[in-house]
């Protein structure tokens, strides 16, 4: 991609409206495009960025064999009143609307109860299972508060995942396999280290579940962790019974700041009774389904990574999410050579199958190039010029030293 050839621009300024420093950074860099409190458009970069970290969940989520699917967000009422979720004292985060024709219809905030219907047309025999389905899609929650930029909104992208087992004992060994394909998620995110599993409030869900919350300080949550035990708790469950079903003592843990960055909950077959979900067994009895469901908040996963891997110059992303792997810099272009040379840089690179974002814009200042550069946040920087002669230099986003080196030792640097 050629950044004469783009319509975004970045901004030197912060957004007067705008206190997340994700949001500001990203705005500033051209990533997003702030429509309103809580609700952010994905410019060409930022759709790059989520792409990838879809990519990287939906390849865990298929390795532990779930299938990909794609639901309407538009809910129907009456199925939602069959499970009591509808009423708005008990779920207060519906967005809702009154058809022309007549009735109410809710937006997606999540998809159990119609994932669940719809399985009743799939699941009718203890042949039929397990099944595990995921989607990405846009959820919609009438959020009080929207002060984080996209780490919540209220409109974002999530991944969530729906099991459904012969019984408990099936749904435990998915779960399992849930919590280890989301560590590899987290892992190769870059925030594995600081992401820890834990014990927490079911909220609208269920009794009690499992967050995945991740260390930072723009985070909304508190946990206690005990790194020796790998065990995290919820300020919000944190009490004498907790302390003394995991055999630990207040003492023994650390009070860390974080976001919440996935969940899980098991449903038992409580949900699957209340919406008629029911499959036969070998000896003709009707069992109801065990249900689960997973989530991962996308579009919140890019903002804690920009509020964790950045500097007082921009963003620093991880090589396994960023929308390019290389930004190569063009200066001097005035110089017929130089020119020349950027634009073979530029070839090759893309032969090889480098991502590259090209700036091969003219009458810009080498200053502002960089700035530009270091705001965007790719992992690499090229830079051809006069000073460079046939060769090129070197950096790495991460680090403040260079090297110019020729264009095939550069890609063995990168590689």
């Amino acid at each position: 991609m050629k950044q004469s050839k783009l319509f975004t621009k970045t901004r030197r300024e912060v957004p007067a409206d705008e206190v997340a420093k994700n949001a500001q950074l990203l705005i500033r860099a051209g990533y997003i495009h702030k429509e309103m409190a809580g609700v952010y458009s994905y410019l060409p970069f930022g759709l790059r960025v989520i792409e990838n970290i879809k990519q990287i969940v939906r390849e865990e989520m298929q390795f532990i064999g779930a299938e990909e699917i794609l639901m309407s967000s538009m809910q129907r009422k009456e199925l939602w009143e069959q499970t009591n979720r509808w009423n708005d004292k008990i779920v207060d985060v519906w967005f809702k609307s009154k058809l022309h024709a007549g009735g109410e219809v809710g937006f997606g905030w999540s998809h159990e109860e119609p994932i669940g219907e719809m399985m009743k047309n799939y699941i009718s025999s203890y042949r039929d299972l397990p099944v595990f389905v995921y989607q990405f899609q846009n959820k919609l929650r009438n959020e009080l508060r929207a002060k984080s930029g996209i780490m919540r909104g209220r409109e974002f992208l999530m991944k969530d995942m729906y099991s459904f087992a012969l019984g408990e004992e099936d749904h435990e060994k998915f779960y399992q396999s849930s919590i280890e394909a989301y560590h590899r998620v987290y892992n190769r995110l870059g925030i594995g280290n600081d992401t820890f599993v834990t014990f927490a409030s079911g909220g609208a869900f269920t009794k009690f579940s499992h967050e995945f919350q991740t260390i930072t300080e723009a985070g909304e949550d508190f946990i206690y962790i005990n790194r020796e035990k790998n065990i995290a708790i919820n300020e919000e469950v944190l009490n004498d019974d907790t302390l003394k079903e995991l055999d630990i003592t207040h003492d023994d843990l650390e009070k860390v700041k974080t976001a919440e960055v996935g969940n899980i909950f098991n449903f038992g077959t409580q949900k699957a009774e209340d919406l008629g979900l029911f499959y036969t067994n070998s000896e003709e009895k009707k069992i109801p389904v065990w249900m689960g469901s997973y989530g991962i908040g996308i579009s919140r996963v890019m903002g804690v990574l920009v509020e964790k891997f950045s500097d007082e110059k921009g963003i620093v992303w991880p090589e396994s999410v960023a929308p390019f792997q290389v930004h190569l810099v063009a200066l001097d272009l005035d110089n017929e050579e130089v020119r020349k040379q950027a634009e073979q840089v530029y070839q090759v690179l893309e032969q090889k199958g480098i991502e590259v974002l090209y700036d091969d814009r003219e009458g810009v200042r080498a200053g502002e190039k960089f700035a530009d550069s270091d705001l965007l946040g790719m992992p690499w920087r090229f830079v051809v010029s006069k000073r460079t002669a046939g060769n090129i230099e070197v950096k790495k986003r991460t680090e403040s030293a260079s090297q110019v080196v020729s264009l095939e030792k550069a890609i063995e640097i990168i590689n």
